[in-house]
């Protein structure tokens, strides 16, 4: 049995843009916006700053370093809830 928390996709993704926005890589205009879980690991998207012909910029590596933080950070402690 786990001890994860459940907790909803709102409130889950309040404290992942709060972690983002409090993290020394924080860039302006990151944002996690969507959250779902799959094999018991929670998935963050959101902003990956691609140009405008749908490719990785220079800070599209930060944004996904950032989502796969928040993952390895908040997978151990929460579960979305039904």
């Amino acid at each position: 049995m786990s001890n994860k928390k459940p907790i909803s996709q709102f409130d889950l993704l309040l404290i992942a843009n709060q972690i983002i926005q409090d993290h020394d890589d924080y860039l302006d205009g990151m944002r996690a916006t969507s959250v779902v879980e799959k094999d018991m690991v929670l998935i963050f998207k959101g902003e990956y700053f691609l140009t405008d012909e749908g490719l990785p910029s220079e800070k599209t590596p930060a944004a996904f370093n950032m989502f796969k933080y928040l993952a390895h950070h908040l997978s151990p402690e929460f579960t979305l809830s039904k």
